[in-house]
C-alpha cells in the first residue's frame, strides 16, 4: 500500500524486472466460496473477468459477495514481467497493476452488472494512483476476454465517462485491453483474501461517489 517515490510511468517491456519461468508457490482453495484459487478450468456456461481498481485486497472482498461469482482470485495484470512477486510488483518495475480475476454465471450476474459496480468502488479518473495508495501498480484497468466483454466494457466507461464529465470530476483514465496480450499471474497465498484473513485489515476504497447511470 502507499507508494510516494515510486515509478509514475510504466517500464518497457527492455527495463522490466526479468522475473522467472514458473509460478514459485502454491495455492489451494478459496476460503470464502470453497471453490479453487486457481480458475484456470472454467465451469460450463461461466465466464472471466480481469479488473484492476486499486488495492486487491478491498476490491477482491467486494467481488466474492456479488451473487453468481464462482471464484474469485488476486494477482497481475497489464505488464511484462512473468510470475513475479508482491515486492516486485510493488516496485514499479514490472508494469503490472494489482488485478482481481473473477470466474462468473452470466446468467446469475452480467459482465455489464460487473463493470457498472467496478466504476462505483474505485475511482477511475487517478491514473497511477488510488487515494493515499500512489503507483503504476494501483492503476484502473479492465481486460476482456472476449469481444462482447469489450464493446461492453467500452460502451459503459463512456456513459460513466459522460456522467463524470457533466459533473466536471475529471477524464477517465481506466486501461482497457484484451487479456490475451497481458497475462494473469496469480499473487501469493498471503494476498488471496486477505480480507477473510485479516477482517480488520486495510482497505481502500477511494471512488467519486458517483452511482452509475440508469442505461
Amino acid at each position: 500500500m502507499f507508494g510516494f517515490g515510486k515509478p509514475s510511468t510504466l517500464p518497457s517491456a527492455d527495463d522490466a524486472l526479468p522475473g522467472r519461468d514458473a509460478q514459485p508457490w502454491t495455492l489451494g482453495q478459496h476460503v470464502v466460496l470453497k471453490t479453487p484459487v486457481v480458475s484456470d478450468d472454467v465451469p460450463a456456461g461461466h465466464e472471466v473477468a480481469i479488473f484492476g481498481l486499486g488495492c486487491f485486497w478491498g476490491a477482491e472482498e467486494i467481488y466474492w459477495q456479488v451473487p453468481g461469482v464462482w471464484s474469485t482470485s488476486v494477482g497481475y495484470a497489464g505488464g511484462h514481467t512473468s510470475h513475479p512477486t508482491y515486492d516486485e510488483v510493488c516496485s514499479g518495475r514490472t508494469g503490472h497493476t494489482e488485478a482481481i480475476r473473477v470466474v462468473f454465471d452470466p446468467a446469475v450476474t452480467s459482465f455489464a452488472d460487473l463493470v457498472k459496480g467496478f466504476f462505483e468502488i474505485h475511482d477511475p479518473t487517478q491514473g497511477m494512483r488510488q487515494g493515499n495508495d500512489v503507483g503504476t501498480q494501483y492503476r484502473s484497468a479492465i481486460y476482456f476476454t472476449s469481444p462482447e466483454q469489450e464493446q461492453t466494457a467500452r460502451e459503459l466507461t463512456k456513459v460513466y465517462g459522460d456522467e463524470l464529465a457533466r459533473r466536471r470530476l475529471g477524464d477517465i483514465t481506466t486501461e482497457i485491453r484484451p487479456a490475451s496480450e497481458t497475462p494473469y499471474f496469480y499473487a501469493e497465498d498471503a494476498h488471496q483474501q486477505y480480507l477473510a484473513k485479516h477482517v480488520n485489515g486495510y482497505r481502500c476504497h477511494a471512488n467519486t461517489g458517483v452511482k452509475f447511470p440508469a442505461v
